[in-house]
This record gives C-alpha cells, structure tokens and sequence, in this order.
C-alpha cells in the first residue's frame, strides 16, 4: 500500500493522483472510484517495470499534508 495524494481538477469533474514515493507515477479519473482504481494499476505497473529492469522499489514514506 502506498500513500497516495489527490487533488480534484479545476474545473471539478474528475481528480488526479500522485505517488510521492514513486516519482513520475501519476493516474487521473473522473470519479474517486475510477482515479483510485487507474493509480492502483499504475502503481502496479510501476514497481513491475522496475522490477523488471532489475532497480530497486523505493519504499513507502509517510507524508504530511499543510495548508500554508
């Protein structure tokens, strides 16, 4: 499992999701539901590629959220 953040798009139909422990592993959706299941598939085919190049899978971190 990987922490994962959410931000709804501007014009409010839809999020996009980014993994900050995987850089470059980004998924959009209309629906929570639907972003959700594409960044899972994402993060899945992330991790097997770079299995498959033989580089090492970053563990996951924590992240903090902040409104500044």
């Amino acid at each position: 499992m990987r922490h994962v953040i959410l931000v709804p798009d501007e014009d409010g139909v839809g999020f996009t999701a980014e993994v900050p422990s995987l850089p470059g592993c980004i998924s959009e959706g209309d629906t929570l539901e639907e972003t959700l299941e594409n960044i899972r598939e994402a993060i899945a085919l992330y991790i097997e590629s770079m299995k498959a190049h033989g580089e090492p899978v970053p563990e996951d971190r924590p992240i903090q959220v902040v409104k500044v």
